[in-house]
């Protein structure tokens, strides 16, 4: 089983991120932080990933530190749950419509941590969440998963839209990138023999 369970603490977060890769997509996510909850569901439900995540942070700040620890203990299960990536396809990549936006996404889980971000949202909320807050999101997947990860919006004018299309490229993306590959199953997608 490609499972993972990470937690961390700090001063500013308590966070546990249970995950399974080889899944179907069952999620139980509960930030307090209620849209970003909506986003890390459409993760898990389109990337195939069983997630269950418990966050309590300094609410009384904001929700930064609570959204980017929650990255970094889900980037940190990533890793672990993947082990020596003996099989698996390694890149992923999706076009994904959600009405008026189209985001693109595509990875690599090269453990070569790089993000790309080409995505503007026109808002500075959705409802109480703070929109700058889902690059801050990837960024730290990326840095603590190993993952090069390019996220470019196409088209989008509502903010809502542009950042779920985002969450489901990324997760559709992840959903290819984590499968075992049949053809090559023994060996790790690599001509270095290590990632």
């Amino acid at each position: 089983m490609r499972t993972a369970k990470v937690t961390r603490k700090t001063a500013e977060t308590d966070i546990s991120v249970e995950i399974n890769l080889d899944g179907s997509g069952v999620y139980d996510n509960q930030t307090g932080v209620g849209f970003f909850d909506h986003m890390l569901d459409q993760l898990a439900r389109h990337s195939l990933i069983d997630m269950t995540i418990r966050a309590k942070g300094d609410y009384h700040i904001d929700d930064h530190h609570t959204v980017e620890d929650t990255g970094i203990a889900l980037g940190q299960a990533l890793v672990q749950a993947l082990g020596d990536k003996k099989g698996i396809r390694r890149y992923g990549e999706c076009h994904l419509p959600m009405d008026d936006a189209q985001v693109r996404c595509a990875l690599d889980l090269s453990a070569r941590p790089f993000l790309i971000w080409n995505v503007e949202l026109p808002t500075q909320k959705i409802g109480a969440f703070d929109t700058e807050l889902v690059r801050e999101f990837f960024q730290a997947l990326s840095t603590h998963g190993g993952i090069t990860l390019h996220i470019d919006q196409l088209h989008g004018f509502n903010s809502h839209h542009i950042a779920e299309a985002a969450f489901k490229a990324v997760a559709r993306a992840l959903r290819l990138a984590v499968e075992t590959d049949p053809r090559k199953a023994d060996a790790i997608p690599s001509t270095k023999g290590a990632l």
